[in-house]
């Protein structure tokens, strides 16, 4: 091979490189896509007024659902009691409707609350009630997810109603008279750190409520 071919040859390279290297440089400033997190065990309670039909949905604008009990299929059609009794047109009966995603997240973590795994009862207990769940929806709540937290030594905990409600939508007809959607996302932590307190907004229900809960542990 002569030598010019070589030269010629070294300086392609020498550009591919170049190329290669400002490519690499530019993707390495672009902000980094949301990871994909599990949305579990959203479920959703239902208290008309009366006892009514009523149809729910949950719409992802990202993600694909991964479970839903009982089955979906194009939305949910239930016959509801006052007492949140759930019959679907089989005659089976359900507690709540319940459902699960995958879905890309970008949870905010600038503020919220840190909390030993040891008081971990004690802190939902009190936040879920400001946040609008009764007893039952409690209950429930720290079932799925105490035993979970508990085995950190520390969890970061931020409920995340604004950006979890943009990421999952819930469409129920007819139209509750009120919704309360509570959504907590923590990283588990084996030192405390420091974190701005997150302000929480009280919730009530009135007239026909629909009531949903989920969570996400995000591995920090």
């Amino acid at each position: 091979m002569s030598r010019y071919v070589l030269k010629k040859t070294g300086k392609m390279l020498l550009y591919l490189f170049c190329a290669v290297t400002i490519v690499y440089f530019v993707l390495s400033l672009a902000p980094s896509s949301p990871a994909e997190v599990i949305l579990a065990k959203p479920v959703v309670y239902l208290y008309p007024t009366q006892t009514m039909e009523v149809a729910v949905d949950v719409e992802l604008t990202q993600g694909h659902l991964t479970v839903t009990d009982p089955p979906i299929g194009q939305g949910w059609q239930v016959t509801a009691q006052p007492d949140g009794q759930l019959t679907d047109s089989q005659g089976n009966q359900y507690p709540y409707l319940f459902w699960e995603a995958d879905a890309p997240a970008d949870f905010d973590f600038s503020k919220g609350f840190v909390v030993p795994g040891s008081q971990t009862e004690e802190f939902l207990q009190e936040k879920l009630a400001l946040l609008g769940l009764n007893d039952r929806e409690t209950a429930d709540f720290l079932e799925y997810w105490q035993p979970r937290m508990e085995e950190n030594a520390y969890n970061l905990v931020a409920f995340q109603t604004e950006r979890y409600t943009e990421l999952a939508q819930l469409n129920i007809e007819p139209a509750p008279d009120s919704v309360i959607r509570v959504f907590m996302a923590y990283q588990p932590l084996k030192e405390p750190v420091e974190v701005e307190p997150q302000a929480l907004q009280p919730a009530t229900r009135h007239g026909f409520a629909a009531v949903e809960w989920g969570g996400s542990e995000v591995r920090p």
